[in-house]
């Protein structure tokens, strides 16, 4: 997907709402995996790089795929951002708060999310860059936590990651959140070992059928 500059793809990705978040084992793997998201919907793919040979991977999708916008997770030093960014990382995400990744993507005019918890890890993060502020893991406090937040903070976009599910997905963005990381509640293992293509559609349909009207 070609969209030019930071605020182009961070509007993108707060009218799509959901990032899905995969770890695949190889990059036919993960395209078989985002051709089942896309056809429920959804477009915003964090590839981790905790998945093995991550960086190949990316750059592999990044060249068949130009309908999808794909972006980098769990980028914890500038070296592994650079490298993301080199391999087709149009946006980074990380668990996690360095603004030395932060200088890096911004150095590439590459959006970066990055990881925080506390007020005071969240206001350092946006101070320090940050167009989104991932709040993770969202799970241990939940959607009121992000109500709360957005009280002292309404100009701060947040994405809660981390516990984010097909029950709550709508309570977070009710609550004020730009978007929302989802991983194994949406990109199920089960589906995906078993090739059920058609469940993983059906399960992606379902997520975008809950932020539909907010």
């Amino acid at each position: 997907m070609s969209l030019k500059g930071r605020a182009a793809i961070v509007q993108y990705i707060e009218e799509e709402k959901i990032i899905a978040i995969i770890r695949a084992q190889s990059s036919q793997a993960l395209m078989e995996v985002v051709e089942a998201l896309k056809r429920g919907g959804i477009h915003c793919i964090e590839v981790t790089m905790t998945t093995p040979g991550a960086l190949e991977i990316l750059e592999e999708v990044r060249k068949h795929m130009d309908d999808v916008l794909f972006g980098a997770g769990t980028v914890l030093d500038p070296e592994t951002a650079r490298l993301c960014i080199a391999s087709g990382a149009q946006f980074l995400v990380t668990p996690s708060l360095n603004e030395r990744v932060i200088e890096m993507a911004h150095r590439y005019d590459v959006p970066i999310i990055p990881g925080a918890l506390t007020p005071t890890e969240i206001l350092r993060a946006w101070e320090s860059g940050a167009e989104v502020v991932k709040v993770f893991p969202a799970s241990s406090l939940g959607p009121s936590y992000i109500r709360e937040l957005k009280g002292p903070f309404p100009h701060i976009k947040l994405c809660p990651t981390g516990g984010v599910n097909l029950e709550n997905v709508a309570d977070f963005l009710k609550a004020g959140a730009s978007c929302v990381g989802v991983g194994g509640s949406l990109v199920r293992k089960d589906l995906i070992e078993g090739k059920q293509w058609e469940e993983l559609t059906d399960l992606a349909r379902r997520f975008k059928e809950a932020v539909k009207l907010l």
